[in-house]
């Protein structure tokens, strides 16, 4: 389970860091893309500025030009100077001024394409016509131009359309990504912090086990040595006991049955001792220690009591009662080998049941040692991916605070072209329309 969480762990990382190199790459696009787009933007500025003062200049060249060539001593010297201009060039200015304010009527019954001002071309136009000294093909000629300033018009508003649909799209997909994008980061963020919220835990479980384990061995160690101390005093105390009541029962052996009697087994010569047997001598016997002068020792010992006093007549040997003794002796004695049987039996179970406890616990502790060395690297490993997940969603966070920017200046471009697209482009193809009626008047079309 360990190894698979760890794999999980390092795969979300590499996810995490290609994702972070996606959104690194794509925020140095956007970032280029404003750049181009301001540049466009300021580009397209000046240029429409640079459009509408050379149309002003142009519609005053007209303007200026109209009113030269309507001026009554132009008139005049036209009438001197073109043939034909007698008394039909007074019928044909009458006629032409009904033709005039009937062009004129239609012009005015065009709507206006431009809802933010007026349209100057317009206006120039109907100077023209309102003029006492008029000249068709010149106006004809200011509503050609018009008319192709108009389909330019609509074709740029076409083109500008169709951009800022794209440039919508665009934006608006990357957002959706990026905040996709942010969403994953931030859940990644939060999972990350509770998985070392946990590995934590465990691992301050892992230690306090530990410093527990390592409690109970000590303790369970002091114990078998406590029990292993007062097995040793038992059977020294037994066993002594043990050899006290052998040796009193072969002391009444000897007295009363000298046929069982076991004498003690010689004592073995020191050198010394066997150079004076050897010579003849005689070497003393030595005084018997322990209990009562048995030779027999168990733990501390007493000074030997003194002998018995002096006593008065004649003592007869009493066997029947001896047999008594020996058997009550021989009873004890079953008691102290029962007793050092069975605590040697327990001994023994306690020994190997403290063994195992050792083994299991040597097991345990190794164990605990290397899963807590494992949730240690893990808990390394899960802070270094918060780290790379906190920059990556710092990372996407300027990406889509730039990204808003953009689409925040597309707003501003485009909003008020996408809103109008429609009812500028119907009315600028009813002007159209009125200004080839207009024309056709003004060739000779009857529109009454």
């Amino acid at each position: 389970l360990h190894l698979c969480y760890s794999h999980v762990l390092y795969m979300g990382v590499a996810e995490m860091k290609n994702d972070l190199e996606d959104t690194q790459g794509g925020a140095a696009e956007d970032k280029k893309f404003l750049e181009n787009l301001e540049k466009a933007c300021a580009d397209k500025a000046a240029e429409w500025e640079e459009r509408k003062k050379t149309r002003a200049q142009e519609l005053l060249a007209l303007a200026e030009t109209i009113t030269v060539l309507n001026d009554d001593d132009a008139l005049d010297l036209f009438k001197k100077t073109l043939p034909n201009s007698g008394s039909s060039f007074t019928q044909l200015q009458t006629r032409g001024a009904a033709v005039a304010a009937h062009a004129l009527q239609i012009l005015r019954r065009a709507p206006r394409v431009d809802h933010r001002g007026a349209r100057p071309e317009l206006d120039f136009i109907a100077l023209a016509l309102q003029g006492k000294k008029m000249n068709f093909d010149k106006v004809i000629k200011m509503i050609d131009a018009l008319v192709v300033t108009l389909a330019n018009e609509q074709k740029d508003d076409d083109g500008k359309k169709a951009y800022c649909g794209a440039q919508f799209d665009e934006t608006d997909d990357k957002k959706k990504a990026l905040e996709r994008t942010l969403s994953g980061v931030t859940a990644a963020i939060a999972e990350g912090e509770e998985g070392l919220a946990t590995v934590r835990d465990e691992i301050t479980a892992l230690e306090n086990g530990i410093k527990e384990l390592d409690k109970d061995v000590a303790e369970a160690t002091q114990q078998r040595k406590e029990e292993h101390v007062d097995f040793t005093e038992l059977m020294a105390s037994d066993t002594a006991a043990k050899k006290l009541l052998e040796f009193a029962k072969n002391r009444l052996q000897k007295f009363y049955n000298p046929a069982l009697y076991k004498p003690p087994p010689a004592r073995e010569l020191t050198e010394a001792e066997r150079i004076t047997v050897n010579h003849g001598g005689e070497v003393p016997e030595a005084a018997a220690g322990g209990i009562a002068g048995t030779g027999i020792t168990v733990l501390a010992q007493k000074d030997a009591p003194p002998p018995p006093p002096e006593t008065f007549g004649a003592y007869t040997k009493k066997s029947g009662k001896n047999t008594g003794v020996v058997a009550m002796i021989d009873l004890l004695i079953q008691d102290l080998d029962k007793d050092m049987t069975e605590a040697t039996t327990e001994e023994g179970h306690a020994q190997t049941t403290y063994e195992e406890l050792m083994q299991d616990s040597a097991a345990k502790r190794k164990q605990d040692s290397q899963t807590l060395a494992d949730k240690q690297v893990a808990k390394a490993n899960l802070e270094q991916q918060l780290a790379d997940n906190a920059d990556a969603k710092a990372s996407t966070e300027s990406e889509l605070k730039n990204t808003l920017k953009v689409i925040a200046a597309l707003h501003a471009e485009c909003d008020w072209l996408l809103q109008y697209f429609d009812v500028r482009k119907e009315a600028r193809a009813n002007e159209v329309q009125q200004l080839k009626d207009a024309k056709a008047v003004l060739s000779g079309a009857d529109y009454s």
